[in-house]
């Protein structure tokens, strides 16, 4: 229930915040040189292994699917905010978009080449990620790419630490607690990225992406 709970809140106030949301993060890569960098790097070991389908995560108001379009992934997104769904649909009438939560997706084993989870674990509960790092596990094919964005904490022997977000309550971790996390799901870290807050930001924490891989099966021949 702690986690249902925690969803049906944030869900909420996301639909109360959608509008203003989409129109202050709308083009936000267009002064983020390195998030399009990484969300590049993405693209490309995707399409390295073959292509196949993305989902977007926490996809919100649908910017950040369309730019994986644009760099060439069959993307679609999912978010459990219906209104942001909604605005995401009217703003890119040709991509995909579902309402959903990320801790049971409408998604089969195996379907997907790439997930892209950015900022969206921030307001899962420590005790409910593992599942949601389960659920990203199942529905990646062996060999498959996640990219996770998040804030880290200051201190990397601390457990995660809540803050003050705008919306709803959200947590930074550790990087390395979490790429731990990650491979007990079967999920190893390949390449992070660490950014440094800069004087103009609003917040003054770590910014992190860690790109992680689907373990492939042992081949029982072997």
């Amino acid at each position: 229930m702690v986690g249902h709970d925690a969803l049906s809140a944030t869900r909420d106030a996301y639909d109360a915040a959608a509008s203003l949301y989409a129109q202050r993060f709308r083009d936000e890569l267009r002064g983020r040189p390195l998030d399009r960098a990484v969300l590049s790097a993405f693209a490309e070991v995707v399409s390295a292994s073959g292509g196949g389908q993305v989902a977007d995560l926490g996809c919100g108001p649908g910017h950040i699917t369309a730019r994986l379009g644009e760099l060439g992934l069959a993307a679609f997104g999912v978010d459990a905010s219906p209104a942001m769904i909604k605005l995401a649909r009217q703003a890119y009438p040709d991509l995909r978009f579902d309402v959903g939560s990320m801790a049971a997706l409408n998604i089969a084993d195996g379907m997907l080449k790439g997930v892209l989870s950015r900022w969206s674990i921030i307001h899962t509960p420590p005790q409910e990620l593992p599942a949601i790092l389960a659920e990203f596990h199942r529905v990646l094919a062996p060999g498959g790419h996640l990219l996770v964005g998040f804030w880290a904490g200051d201190d990397p022997s601390h457990p995660p630490q809540v803050f003050d977000h705008a919306v709803a309550p959200a947590y930074r971790w550790s990087p390395d607690h979490l790429a731990a996390m990650l491979r007990t799901s079967g999920l190893a870290e390949i390449a992070r990225m660490v950014r440094n807050p800069q004087p103009t930001d609003r917040r003054q924490f770590q910014e992190i992406h860690l790109l992680a891989r689907k373990v492939e099966a042992m081949s029982t021949n072997q």
